[in-house]
């Protein structure tokens, strides 16, 4: 099958990844293999190949937004007792429904982490597409109990994919960033994760302000239901209840901490972050202002997160590359040469 691995780190214009032919994955005990119908691109894909985040070993098959149907079952795995009534649906005939893969990609289910119900600080955590291989590939193979079932209608895979990661771990920082009902949320960066979790946040009664650089994403935030967009570094027109900063830009955490209404919160969602510049204690802290991070997340806010994208219809700007030109979707990300999602079809 086609592949893309991570080679040598580096920029994305210097062509960190290869692509090559590898010998399907065979799903090995508790496993189950997909046939990849597509595969969201991420920034973490991007810090990954520019080597922002160390590679956990040689060669890996980035990507962790896999949208694939059910083709070889491991040993071991019960698939109606996983998804219930699966087995008998989905648009391809019996057992073809779609699952999905996300990052969270295995934990031990031992630690004091797993047991409070927090896996995602879980110590011995693994992750698709840095510790696994992903789906930049033709096939991939997932632990059973980690893939998620995705709704038989109402998205195509294009539109599913980038809400196996920009979906759930930005429904996570949002939730991590207590925005009280009704409240008014701002939003630094605009890209994948930040125009799905404004759209949760729309369909909420939120008030939602976004601030990003690139003037195409203003348009876009508006036309999702945005109340206001402007530049990055701007005050927003009101003093925020939240704010969840999407871009890695640490120089924007006293921008938005500063844009804060008294008790107000800041929820980091990315990764990775470049430094924070010396915050001062009255301007940025004050009055119960908090910051916080969010580490990418758990089954819970996957199942809850996906539940919340049935109900309402959200909408997914893709741009679309074919899998042979995974390495060219990644150097456009880096460049910001991307609107909405980039996701790759075999």
């Amino acid at each position: 099958m086609t592949a893309w691995q991570v080679a040598t780190p580096g920029p994305a214009a210097s062509g960190p990844m290869r692509r090559v032919e590898v010998p399907v994955p065979e799903p090995g005990p508790g496993q189950v293999r997909l046939r990849v119908r597509a595969c969201g691109v991420c920034r973490t894909d991007l810090h990954l190949a520019e080597g922002d985040l160390t590679p956990h070993r040689p060669f890996t098959v980035p990507g962790h937004e896999v949208v694939g149907v059910l083709d070889a079952v491991g040993p071991g795995v019960d698939v109606e007792a996983l998804w219930p009534g699966f087995s008998k649906s989905g648009p391809e005939g019996p057992g073809s429904g779609r699952l999905g893969i996300a990052w969270l990609a295995g934990t031990d289910g031992d630690c004091a982490y797993c047991q409070r119900g927090a896996e995602n600080l879980c110590p011995g955590s693994i992750y698709t597409g840095w510790d696994v291989d992903g789906g930049y590939a033709e096939y991939a193979v997932v632990n059973a109990e980690y893939a998620y079932r995705l709704p038989d209608t109402g998205y195509t895979d294009a539109e599913l994919a980038p809400l196996l990661c920009a979906g759930i771990v930005g429904y996570r920082a949002l939730r991590r960033a207590e925005l009280p009902p009704g409240g008014r949320l701002g939003i630094y960066g605009f890209g994948a994760s930040a125009h799905i979790a404004a759209q949760v946040a729309i369909a909420e009664g939120a008030t939602v302000h976004v601030l990003t650089r690139s003037a195409e994403a203003q348009r876009l935030a508006l036309s999702l239901g945005a109340a206001s967009a402007a530049g990055a570094y701007d005050q927003p027109p009101e003093p925020l209840d939240a704010a969840v900063l999407f871009a890695p830009v640490g120089d924007l955490v006293p921008v938005a901490l500063e844009a804060l209404d008294r008790g107000g919160t800041l929820s980091i969602a990315g990764i990775h972050l470049t430094d924070i510049p010396v915050l001062n204690y009255q301007r940025h802290l004050f009055q119960e202002r908090s910051v916080r991070s969010t580490t990418a997340n758990t089954r819970a806010d996957g199942r809850e997160f996906l539940a919340i994208a049935a109900r309402h219809r959200i909408e997914v700007t893709v741009t679309p590359y074919p899998l042979v030109a995974a390495d060219q979707a990644l150097a456009d990300l880096a460049a910001d040469r991307v609107t909405g999602a980039a996701v790759l079809f075999p």
